[in-house]
């Protein structure tokens, strides 16, 4: 009956609660994703659809945005955080021409990025998406520093689990779905030597068993009303003892 909220900065859900007078749990999901109004804000810079100035934070308080990042980080660095958060085969070409542009002109706003990128790109490969939704993520995830976020909150939400609670992920790229399929087979595995014996003590089985042996993907009935639902996936997990 007692139902919250918290709002996109989840790494201070824990904090909120305490607040609130609530130390354990007995449910919580995860929806990871951008939200669709933040995707319709073009002035948040999270579109590569809109012209709009190079933000893309969550937290309007964070100092550090996608501008300072395409204008100030080294080749190296773009090229990893490119290659490593966006999963893009070209980030080398992309890492190479931000860098060159940039040495004659800073570079201000989204459609302008998403200019260089393209040219950075190979026509076919263009053709069969978009260049820049790669990097549009990448750079997202390294300006809100996502990843350690999710890490830090998956162990605090476990920490606060009630027996016979359960919690949900729905993750949109395989970056986060890796970390808490993870997570989930960590705290869910039994230990090698617990494994061959013909009965398991009970202080040797995990505190918490895996509802989803696998990631659960949208249906199509729910792909022909909720497209954007295409790469999303859910995981669910649940506290025993």
């Amino acid at each position: 009956d007692n139902f919250q909220i918290i709002d996109s900065n989840f790494v201070y859900a824990k904090e909120k609660l305490k607040e609130l007078g609530v130390e354990k749990v007995d449910g919580i999901l995860y929806d990871l994703g951008v939200s669709s109004p933040q995707l319709d804000e073009d002035y948040r810079g999270f579109s590569y659809r809109f012209d709009a100035p190079l933000d893309m934070r969550m937290d309007q308080d964070n100092k550090l945005t996608a501008k300072i990042i395409v204008n100030t980080y080294s080749y190296d660095k773009l090229k990893k955080i490119f290659k490593e958060y966006g999963e893009s085969k070209f980030s080398s070409n992309i890492a190479r021409n931000i860098v060159k542009y940039r040495e004659s002109k800073e570079i201000d706003s989204t459609l302008e990025l998403v200019d260089i990128i393209k040219s950075s790109v190979p026509y076919k490969e263009r053709l069969k998406k978009h260049p820049a939704k790669q990097i549009f993520q990448a750079l997202r995830i390294e300006v809100n520093d996502e990843l350690n976020v999710l890490k830090k909150s998956l162990d605090d939400s476990l920490s606060m689990l009630n027996v016979g609670g359960r919690i949900a992920v729905i993750t949109f790229h395989s970056l986060e779905d890796k970390i808490v399929k993870h997570k989930f087979l960590e705290v869910t595995k039994i230990d090698e030597i617990s494994k061959g014996l013909p009965n398991i003590p009970l202080d040797k089985l995990p505190d918490y068993k895996l509802i989803t042996k696998k990631g659960i993907k949208a249906s199509r009935e729910e792909l022909d009303f909720n497209n954007r639902a295409h790469s999303a996936t859910l995981r669910v997990i649940e506290k025993i003892k």
